[in-house]
């Protein structure tokens, strides 16, 4: 797997009820279950119940949520591909 360095990654969670994610490259795929996320250090799933973003600064990198954290796990990378066929059926979703 080819790590990328552009941006520091990192995380910060508080109560597991906030993240924040630095190191975001791109967002995809996501309800109040599950956030599909691409990091300088690959693909990461975040699961929870009620997550909402509440942050989103791709150009800074840097993406928060809230809701009840369940999970934050790393994906290998040929998960990405997953995530952009994902990602175009909820961008469809919200453009109808």
């Amino acid at each position: 797997m080819e790590v990328r360095q552009e941006k520091p990654h990192g995380m910060e969670i508080t109560e597991r009820r906030r993240i924040r994610i630095r190191g975001v490259t791109q967002v995809g795929a996501f309800d109040e279950a599950e956030v599909f996320m691409v990091t300088v250090q690959g693909p990461l799933l975040l699961k929870g119940e009620g997550l909402h973003i509440n942050q989103l600064n791709l150009d800074e990198g840097i993406v928060a949520v809230e809701g009840l954290i369940h999970a934050v796990q790393y994906l290998p990378e040929a998960s990405t591909k997953t995530f952009k066929q994902k990602g175009k059926s909820i961008i469809g979703r919200l453009l109808k």
